[in-house]
């Protein structure tokens, strides 16, 4: 197994002491001390609580080094668990109950791509997502995937086979209309041809 370099950051530095140890038992597992964004591949971070100097060492490092993190804290709420998400949080250990298999299997799942988070928390972090797309973003046409629903409906009949004139008769638009989504799209996404944008959508599970 591939070595993973883990930087650790706490606002108590008896926490950071007691993290770092856990996880330098590990054998596959290094523990390093340079904010570097080549130094390391996930950060973990332990709180005392959700303050300021919590938020600010998160967000500065979803500035520099844009790696996933581990926050180890005695609690958080629903506004506070947005906050972490958007600071690059994936996963979320309760201060009272972490061990070395908890934070080693967070850290592991961190940087595989992953996440762990307390049921209740992965509940809020999903109604706030529905909240958003049912009070934000379908009154505007859009959607979590960054497409609006008009340019999904166009690829979906790209897939079925119809061909410009066809989408334009089937969705009632125009045929000039009808391209200008089909390129706003290859041209947003790079995509090379029609086919390449079909094959993007049903890769991205958007179809």
């Amino acid at each position: 197994m591939a070595e993973t370099r883990v930087l650790v950051q706490a606002t108590d530095p008896l926490l950071a002491v007691g993290l770092s140890s856990y996880l330098a038992m590990h054998p596959d597992i290094t523990v390093v001390e340079a904010n570097d964004p080549d130094s390391f591949d996930v950060a973990v971070v332990g709180a005392e609580g959700f303050t300021a100097a919590t938020i600010r060492m998160l967000r500065l490092t979803a500035v520099t080094a844009a790696r996933p993190v581990v926050l180890v804290i005695p609690d958080i709420d629903d506004l506070q668990l947005i906050t972490a998400v958007e600071c690059g949080v994936v996963a979320i250990l309760p201060r009272a109950s972490v061990n070395q298999e908890r934070l080693v299997r967070s850290v592991q799942a961190a940087e595989a791509g992953g996440g762990i988070m307390p049921p209740h928390l992965i509940g809020s972090l999903l109604e706030h997502f529905r909240r958003l797309q049912r009070e934000v973003l379908l009154p505007n046409g859009l959607t979590l995937t960054g497409l609006t629903s008009r340019e999904i409906e166009v690829l979906r009949l790209m897939a079925d086979g119809l061909d410009t004139t066809e989408i334009a008769e089937e969705i009632r638009y125009s045929v000039r209309t009808v391209k200008t989504i089909i390129y706003g799209v290859m041209d947003r996404y790079e995509l090379r041809s029609r086919s390449h944008a079909v094959a993007y959508a049903v890769r991205a599970g958007l179809i």
